[in-house]
């Protein structure tokens, strides 16, 4: 990338609990190998040259954070985030200097590739809007009954994409769409549909369906197996 190309700051917004993953710790803390979660998604994030500052938002309890090397790293700043994610991820915008275009990504999806990072970070020499990485729905969609453990109907999935992170926008645009948003009450569920809820549309980046999130027991030892494979791919 170009030495003109604008300054990336990144956001991570972890101060969630993780109720589904029925641990002690948040599900941000737990270990893969050598490092937490959280670590493995800074990692894959400050791996790429552009991106010049981390931001993470921690709860105000967090009692794991400060005994992670993340603590002391220069390139990280830490602060409160909020009771939801969009509250987390506005704290970080907040404190976010000299940087036209911001990443957000999951802390518990440690699995990110590289080469879907450089291809997100691409369009920002063509877009005023951004986008998100995202992988093409595969699975036969069901729509559920209401309050019922029954099929309502089938969703047809073309056109259907799973929202994965990063995601990347100018950081006034998100902003402004996000305070918006949380000002009037909008069921914000990502940065994207902030700015779906403002009249943007986001562009699509396809990516590798393994960067997963994990939020369910099962999905540690499958971000293990999806993190051995991509460390043994990069080392060749």
């Amino acid at each position: 990338m170009a030495d003109s190309s604008p300054d990336v700051i990144a956001v991570v917004p972890a101060a969630g609990i993780g109720s589904r993953m029925q641990t002690e710790c948040p599900k941000q803390y737990l270990t893969i190998g050598d490092k937490t979660i959280l670590e493995h998604a800074v990692a894959s994030l400050m791996a790429h040259p552009r991106v010049a500052h981390v931001i993470i938002a921690i709860s105000p309890t967090d009692s794991w954070f400060a005994s992670l090397p993340l603590a002391s790293n220069p390139d990280v700043t830490v602060i409160n985030g909020g009771a939801q994610r969009a509250d987390s991820v506005l704290a970080g915008l907040n404190v976010v200097k000299n940087a036209q275009w911001v990443l957000v990504h999951d802390a518990a999806r440690p699995c990110l590739h590289q080469d879907d990072l450089a291809r997100l970070l691409a369009i920002t020499e063509t877009s005023k809007i951004g986008g998100i990485l995202a992988a093409p729905v595969r699975d036969t969609m069901k729509r559920g009954e209401p309050d019922k453990a029954q099929i309502a109907h089938t969703v047809d999935r073309e056109d259907l994409w799973h929202a994965l992170t990063p995601q990347l926008f100018p950081l006034e645009l998100l902003r402004s769409c996000l305070q918006r948003a949380l000002d009037e009450h909008a069921s914000i569920t990502d940065e994207a549909s902030a700015l779906e809820y403002c009249g943007f549309h986001p562009e699509l980046i396809s990516a590798r369906a393994d960067n997963i999130k994990v939020t369910r027991p099962e999905d540690l030892a499958l971000a293990e197996f999806y993190l051995t494979r991509l460390t043994q791919t990069e080392n060749k």
